[in-house]
């Protein structure tokens, strides 16, 4: 098994498991689905992002979130040479692969919270003291 530097702490990670901490994190998920639909600016995917998630991101966790996927090759960034600066960010074709990865997770957690709940209830009845 290879190791590789994470970022995170720089704690030694296998490189497998630090791409799907990327695309698992909780911004990531949401990034991944979001860029799925279309391409977004900046400020209109940070809205995107609080509209379905119901939380606003930080710019500072955005910008961290999209540099990680543009690094780990799942993001493009488009900067047009314009005034006033307009950036553009999409997926690539390894991002739309993981994108439909995700959102095939997120419909199964959707689907199953019932079933979860109920598995949740039946566990604290019988750790209670």
């Amino acid at each position: 098994m290879t190791v590789s530097k994470g970022s995170s702490g720089g704690e030694d990670m296998c490189p497998y498991r630090l791409v799907l901490e990327h695309v698992t994190s909780r911004w990531g998920v949401l990034v991944l689905i979001a860029l799925e639909e279309r391409s977004y600016r900046f400020s209109e995917l940070r809205r995107e992002i609080g509209r379905v998630s119901e939380r606003n991101v930080s710019e500072k966790m955005l910008t961290q979130t999209l540099q990680t996927l543009e690094r780990d090759g799942m993001v493009h960034r488009d900067a047009k040479p314009v005034i006033p600066p307009r950036v553009d960010y999409s997926l690539t074709d390894l991002g739309r692969e993981a994108a439909e990865q995700v959102r095939t997770l997120a419909i199964w957690t959707e689907r199953s919270m019932e079933a979860v709940t109920r598995a949740r209830s039946t566990y604290d009845e019988t750790r209670a003291p």
